[in-house]
């Protein structure tokens, strides 16, 4: 007996890795991912190495049924090594392992709201050729094959989501025609990364099937159109338990260089989209407040009400990458968190 395991890991493509992904052949059955092998593949091809030492590693860190070809067959997420199986320069999952390991005491967990535009020849779908729909505004949580575009293909991707057990628990569609979002979480650090990035190649993929490209392009028409982002929802213990601690996290995020620190790796053409219009704030300015979609972070009203809960970081686009934006998050509030006494 023999099953199918499709190894999926992320380049080093600048300034947006990509995908990459190829088939292995096992034999047996499926018997946990640690009964998994590694595997090696052509790093200079990938932007990850160059042709006179080209070969890298691909070590399995996550694994799910694969929804597509069904049966046995599963899905393998891996991460990146050089051949003496250190991280490679690509691999940004091992920082965020061992900051989510220091700070696991603190219990952080995320919500990932992954917007993403379908195209097709060319145009958003939606979009006549050679000229543009009607303003946005109707087609937000829209119905309607005048306001709706690439719902099938959605359902679809979904229904994948789903079959592999990964963590979504959202899909509506966006602002602009062809717009959507789907979310993750609310589940830990590693797991939620895991799974975007997992649900981002469900995504790719399943699209393929509807001749139609899906992209992280957070501006991807200039003009009067909301951008893409990939707003993160993040929480502590403590923030769960108390507002003082929510404060403490809001502000933290403002603090010294921060504000840069975190905005210079939340996704290539930040200032693109974060230019203090359609609910964004300046990618250079950094603000909170409550049920304000124009700060740069929100405190959700019902957690001011509630005097606990979980705040919301605006500013990552579309294209960033989870393991680097959950690294920084958990990194500044935690020790923030726990400089005050707050743990």
């Amino acid at each position: 007996m023999t099953f199918k395991a499709e190894y999926i890991w992320i380049d080093g493509t600048e300034p947006t890795a990509k995908l990459r992904s190829k088939t292995k052949i096992i034999s047996g059955s499926p018997a946990g991912l640690d009964a998994l092998p590694i595997w090696g593949f052509d790093g200079s091809s990938t932007n990850q190495a160059e042709g006179h030492s080209s070969d890298c590693v691909l070590k399995p860190v996550f694994t799910c049924p694969d929804p597509i070809r069904g049966g046995d067959d599963i899905l393998v997420l891996c991460e990146v090594l050089n051949i003496d199986l250190t991280p490679h320069a690509s691999n940004t999952r091992a920082a965020l392992a061992e900051v989510a390991e220091k700070f696991a005491a603190q219990e952080p967990i995320f919500g990932i709201e992954q917007e993403y535009t379908f195209f097709k020849d060319g145009y958003p779908l939606g979009f006549p050729k050679g000229g543009f729909p009607a303003p946005q505004g109707g087609y937000y949580c829209g119905v309607g094959a005048d306001e709706i575009f690439g719902r099938d293909v959605v359902e679809a991707h979904l229904d994948n989501c789903l079959k592999a057990g990964l963590a979504i628990s959202g899909i509506n569609a966006e602002v602009m025609p062809g717009q959507w979002e789907f979310q993750v979480g609310p589940v830990s650090p590693l797991e939620v990364s895991d799974h975007l990035w997992v649900a981002r190649w469900l995504l790719y993929r399943t699209a393929e099937d509807f001749d139609v490209a899906a992209t992280l392009d957070p501006k991807p028409v200039k003009g009067d159109w909301n951008g893409a982002g990939a707003h993160t929802n993040f929480s502590t213990k403590a923030m769960r338990e108390s507002y003082d601690a929510i404060i403490t996290a809001a502000e933290s995020l403002g603090e010294g260089s921060k504000p840069l620190d975190h905005v210079k790796n939340y996704g290539a053409g930040i200032d693109d989209r974060l230019t203090g219009l359609h609910e964004t704030a300046p990618w250079n300015e950094y603000s909170y407040g409550v049920s304000n979609r124009g700060a740069s972070v929100r405190i959700p009203w019902q957690v001011e009400k509630d005097g606990k809960g979980y705040i919301e970081d605006r500013r990552p686009n579309a294209n960033v990458d989870p393991y680097v934006v959950t690294r920084l998050l958990v990194d500044t509030c935690c020790s923030a968190l726990e400089k005050a006494g707050q743990v």
